[in-house]
This record gives C-alpha cells, structure tokens and sequence, in this order.
C-alpha cells in the first residue's frame, strides 16, 4: 500500500496500517523537499501501473482532487484496531477511522472520509464523501453530513440534522439546527457566519 501525503496527517495513518499488519510501499508527495517520513521513503513520482492508495492528506478538496486525476489507484478502508465499528455500520473505500472512535448501528459513511480520533458517530448517521470528522467531534442519530464537510475538533451536533456539503462547523461548535451547503457556523449555539 501507498500512503499520498507525507504529512502529520500521514504519520498517523502509516501507523494505523501498520497496527493492521498492512506493509507500506512508500509515501507519495510531490513536494521533492521530502525524501523520508518515519521509516518510509517519500517517492515523488505517482506509479503509472494499478497500485493501492489510501490518501493521507487532511484537506477535503484536495483528496478529491487526487482521486479524479489518479484513475489507477484502488482504495481500502483503513481503520485502526482500537476504533469501536458496530458490525452494522457501512465504511466506503479510502475512508480512514483513527483511534478511539466509535460508530454505531447502521451508521453509512461514503469514500475517502476521515473520523479522526476519539470522533463519536452515533447511529443511523450519513457521511457523504470526503467529509472530515475532526477529534472529539460528537454527532448524535440521524444526523446528515453532505459532501467535502469538515466538522472541526470537539464539534457537537444534535440529533435529526442535516448539514450541507461543503460546510465548515467551527472547533467546539454546538449544533441545533440544519446547515445548508457552503456555510460555515461557529459558536454555541452555532451561527452562519458565512455561506460560499
């Protein structure tokens, strides 16, 4: 497996792969600045022949990015063994699940999203594509999350909301009712403070 992006970022999802006794080829970056991460080489040409992905970058544009220019990767869930997944839960590929994160029934999250560590997920959420659910961020039932969102560090919402793609739910932000697309909200209790 290939990790693109040798970032700090990176360096915790080379370790969940090795926590899950997955070998890792290299880290892919272009910034030629960077020839090592960790222990691993830092190649800054993208392999032309079929080779496995997941993308290590923190940034929600810029994994989609990658994932419409490189039609050769193929992608995994990556998820580390201490994470708390309920057996009903859906995990689309590319997705990363950090340490201490629990999800519940019937959850579904879409590709290349990453729930970042001690994130709670609680049941029958929807997590579209390349949301980032940051550390300690805590989503109640049935919430909704649309694409690219980015949910920020100690974020709380309530139950029964939908948040719109594209949004930015400030750190520690407490959430009480729906978000449409491109807003960003911060505070408690959350405001737009801005719409794309």
């Amino acid at each position: 497996m290939y990790l693109y992006g040798a970032s700090g970022h990176g360096k915790v999802v080379a370790e969940i792969a090795e926590e899950s006794n997955i070998i890792i080829s290299a880290f892919i970056d272009l910034d030629e600045n960077k020839s090592k991460l960790l222990e691993y080489s830092v190649i800054h040409d993208i392999p032309q022949s079929p080779i496995e992905v997941v993308i290590s970058i923190g940034n929600n544009i810029v994994r989609k990015k990658i994932v419409y220019e490189n039609t050769n990767f193929s992608y995994n869930a990556l998820i580390h063994p201490a994470a708390n997944i309920s057996k009903r839960c859906k995990i689309a590929e590319g997705t990363v699940v950090m340490a201490g994160v629990s999800i519940n029934s019937e959850v579904k999250i879409g590709k290349h999203c990453i729930i970042n560590t001690n994130a709670s997920v609680d049941h029958d959420c929807i997590i579209e594509d390349f949301v980032h659910i940051s550390p300690n961020a805590a989503l109640a039932g049935n919430v909704e999350v649309g694409e690219g969102t980015h949910v920020g560090i100690g974020a709380s919402i309530i139950q029964g909301i939908t948040i719109g793609k594209w949004c930015t739910i400030g750190a520690g932000t407490v959430i009480i009712k729906d978000v449409p697309d491109g807003a960003t909200v911060v505070g408690n209790p959350g405001k737009i403070i801005k719409i794309k």
